[in-house]
């Protein structure tokens, strides 16, 4: 058989009941913030964003590495152009300008 002889005196036995019913009140009041609709919001605009500022941040980093792969194709160790591959890429671009006008002026002649 359980022992169940308690040995607080009723002062006690009323101090435990107060005490638990402010923690129990306190863990309700908790629990009523967490399910009220405003906080559900709240917590999943918070959640979006956070997921969207991840992908814009390795969006960023991405961007970045294939600008600095690109810069390093055109440019040197000092960071002096190369002109034997910027010139072609400039001709290359005038010549696909110039395509473009022909193509434009003989449009509208």
């Amino acid at each position: 058989m359980a022992d169940t002889s308690d040995t607080r005196t009723p002062a006690q036995i009323e101090a435990d009941i107060r005490h638990r019913r402010q923690v129990l009140a306190a863990t309700l009041d908790e629990i009523g913030v967490r399910v009220h609709p405003k906080t559900i919001v709240g917590d999943a605009k918070a959640k979006v964003v956070a997921n969207l500022d991840h992908t814009v941040g390795r969006a960023y980093v991405q961007v970045n590495r294939v600008v600095t792969e690109v810069k390093a194709q055109f440019t040197d160790e000092e960071g002096a152009p190369r002109l034997e591959r910027v010139v072609p890429v400039a001709l290359a671009v005038v010549g696909v300008v110039g395509l473009l006008t022909l193509s434009t002026r003989r449009r509208r002649g």
